[in-house]
């Protein structure tokens, strides 16, 4: 039976608060008894309201696309930093970082042979500019790597598109960020790359291309998954394609940005942190929304709704919305380094950054004591269905500080199926992210944050054992 999420949220603080949905149920571990109400009180507040969602419509609707060096990037630090000054945060501060930044300018791509037709396409990140007349040479398509080499002298001069199938992320995105060194030292005189995601539309992905540090730059740019397919059909009926590339892009001097970060301080041990933290930046097609508005507004969302039910942990809740994590990792490697000496202190790192839809559970770094504690943990979440907890867990933007004092690092567990349909493309708006799949998604990380951060021994640590907490 599914319940209508006005059921929803009166079962679980019903049920909860009475006693009657955790208590006396075999998994529940004893030390969780505290933490039944205030969880439920958590759970109840995040489902009760369409306030997160409607905060990341008016961030992603007045700003759309936030790229390192932007205007749209610029205007959403200043606007975040007050809005979180509102929300009664201890305090509120914009740490300077310098950025790298990278302007698409005009670009298009177009079939000249053997029937001119206008393809849509993205310029990929980082990438070089192609002359004022553009580039115009011969389609060769390789489906990999290996199939590259093997037709290497014919790749000479001409124009190579990796038609590679996307079967999961990690190991299809090395067609992106290789793809063009790769081609170059064959010989071609740029790349075209299907886009790193399933098919959506005729939707193109960008993301950032990474030249070695030798050897001949060319321009790369991505094409949708139909159109890839289409060129794949073209070459194996023995057709000739001539494209031609034009790209304004161009790199242009470092800018001025800053990770916005934001305390509420905690009531007795101030001095250790849990930081929850996305990244504010996006790449210049659709508004950020998926990656990485929502995940902004979960971990802001977080501490701002600890605040709001009074429920002040004994640690600092740190919420950090870094800046250039598509095109750099700057305000990573920042955070890293203008608070490596408080590093020790931090007792867990939690990053979202793979869309906002609504957790199975959790994947954590740490030893296997860090991990039994966190799968009791949540045990807590049971009404939400967010109790699965894998020996996974990070992010992009945590894991720099993460490796300086071996901090355990926690991500949600959510489906990427979606996500990846929109993943860097002009579809990545709000229209996509349900307000029931965000408020799960917040409740979901506000229970872990506040037990964590409440709990009298750090994560990791026995409760009477050595190194705990006084």
């Amino acid at each position: 039976m599914s319940l209508n999420r006005r059921q929803f949220v009166a079962t679980v603080a019903g049920g909860a608060l009475a006693g009657r949905t955790l208590r006396g149920q075999a998994s529940l571990h004893a030390w969780l008894e505290p933490y039944e109400e205030p969880a439920a009180r958590i759970i109840q507040a995040a489902l009760s309201d369409r306030f997160a969602w409607n905060r990341l419509a008016e961030l992603t609707d007045t700003f759309g696309h936030r790229l390192s060096g932007s205007a749209g990037l610029d205007h959403a630090i200043e606007w975040c930093v007050e809005q979180m000054r509102g929300d009664g945060f201890d305090e509120v501060r914009a740490e300077p970082v310098k950025v790298p930044r990278w302007v698409r300018g005009t670009e298009s791509l177009e079939i000249v042979t053997p029937h001119p037709l206008r393809i849509p396409m993205l310029g990929l990140g980082n990438s070089i500019g192609t002359p004022a007349e553009g580039l115009e040479g011969e389609l060769l398509v390789v489906n990999n790597f290996a199939e590259l080499e093997r037709r290497r002298d014919e790749a000479r001069n001409r124009i190579v598109l990796f038609n590679a199938p996307f079967n999961d992320y990690v190991s299809s995105v090395v067609y992106r960020t290789d793809g063009a060194t790769r081609a170059a030292a064959a010989g071609a005189v740029a790349v075209l790359v299907r886009s790193i995601g399933p098919p959506g539309l005729r939707t193109v992905h960008t993301g950032m291309v990474r030249y070695a540090t030798e050897g001949r730059r060319i321009p790369a740019a991505a094409v949708s998954v139909e159109d890839a397919r289409r060129f794949q059909r073209m070459a194996e009926r023995g057709q000739r394609v001539t494209v031609r590339l034009r790209m304004n892009a161009q790199t242009l001097p470092d800018a001025g940005s800053a990770n916005v970060v934001a305390d509420l301080r905690g009531r007795e041990r101030p001095n250790e942190i849990l930081l929850v933290g996305a990244h504010l930046d996006s790449w210049d097609v659709g508004t950020g929304a998926s990656d990485d508005g929502g995940g902004c507004v979960a971990v802001w969302e977080v501490a701002r709704l600890l605040g709001r039910l009074g429920l002040r942990p004994r640690r600092t809740v740190r919420v950090v919305l870094f800046t250039n994590e598509e095109n750099g990792l700057r305000g990573a490697h920042n955070y890293r380094d203008v608070h490596r000496a408080e590093l020790k202190d931090h007792v867990l790192m939690i990053e979202s950054d793979l869309g906002v839809a609504a957790p199975a559970g959790f994947g954590i770094s740490g030893n296997d004591l860090v991990r039994q504690q966190v799968s009791e943990i949540a045990s807590l979440l049971r009404p939400i269905g967010a109790t699965s907890v894998q020996a996974s867990g990070g992010g992009a933007d945590i894991r720099p500080s993460s490796l300086v004092a071996g901090t355990p690092m926690l991500s949600p567990d959510v489906s990427s199926a979606d996500y990846f349909i929109v993943h860097h493309t002009e579809a990545d708006t709000i229209d996509r992210i349900a307000p029931e799949d965000l408020a799960k998604h917040i409740a979901a990380l506000a229970v872990i944050t506040y037990v964590v951060a409440e709990m009298p021994h750090r994560l990791g640590y026995e409760p009477e054992g050595p190194g705990q907490s006084q």
